[in-house]
């Protein structure tokens, strides 16, 4: 049988140690879902084992096709430059494809209420409760209205309100939402961090929701992330049917 492409995880990376505890957190999650799965973790930054080291150390093992994977939840400056610059400088006998960020997701927005859930709230809440969707931030107009788009979706789920935050690079910041909300007199307000692991811009996200009543966890190694990963890598591994003539 045709071996499976390797699954290559590519995260950003961070000083602060929990975040690749996070990835590899998530990383084991995906193992568990799809054993047989080689799966392997890769950092653009600060941690290790970089992307171009596991890639090399692939190539020199034989393996022939990577799936490589971006840990992201929006298509920004990563997933369309960096990422594919580190790709264009593997080892040339690898053929590698890149795969589709993880956002947006259905699967996204049940991971984000699961966290609401295990913060304190409860299904019977929904209709009172505002919520902060807080995100990393971006300069980057697609995934800001990404993020705009999502919290539209997420609303009509049943929410009293979902307001875009976010925690850099754009407006607005996540205590100005929660402020907006409270005026607008939801009896709740609640943030949900839309972001994969802990570390700096998760840490302001948590100080902006101070006047807050709830503060989900982040996404972290949640079943649904985990999901999602494996949904992008069957697409990307899946070659795109023949375009037929007319």
């Amino acid at each position: 049988m045709r071996h499976q492409p390797v699954l290559l995880v590519i995260a950003h990376g961070s000083r602060d140690p929990r975040h690749a505890a996070t990835v590899h957190a998530l990383v084991r999650r995906v193992r568990s879902l799809r054993p047989g799965l080689r799966v392997e973790t890769g950092f653009l930054d600060f941690n290790i084992p970089s992307v171009p080291g596991v890639l090399e150390s692939l190539a020199a093992e034989g393996v022939r096709e990577v799936v490589a994977l971006p840990l992201l939840l929006t298509r920004a400056f990563h997933a369309k430059a960096d990422i594919p610059a580190v790709l264009r400088d593997a080892p040339r006998r690898l053929r590698i494809r890149q795969a589709e960020v993880l956002g947006p997701s259905p699967l996204l927005l049940c991971a984000l209420e699961r966290r609401l859930y295990e913060a304190g709230l409860t299904p019977a809440d929904k209709s009172s409760t505002g919520v902060v969707l807080a995100s990393a931030g971006s300069t980057d107009p697609e995934a800001i209205a990404v993020i705009a788009d999502i919290a539209r979706e997420w609303w009509h789920t049943g929410w009293c309100a979902v307001r875009p935050a976010f925690a850099s690079a754009s407006l607005p910041r996540t205590e100005d939402a929660v402020r907006e909300l409270r005026e607008l007199g939801c009896s709740t307000v609640a943030v949900a961090p839309y972001v994969l692991a802990p570390g700096f811009l998760p840490d302001r996200i948590a100080r902006g929701a101070a006047r807050a009543d709830v503060l989900a966890e982040v996404l972290g190694p949640s079943p649904e992330v985990a999901r999602v990963l494996l949904e992008r890598y069957d697409a990307a591994r899946t070659p795109m049917p023949a375009a037929v003539s007319a």
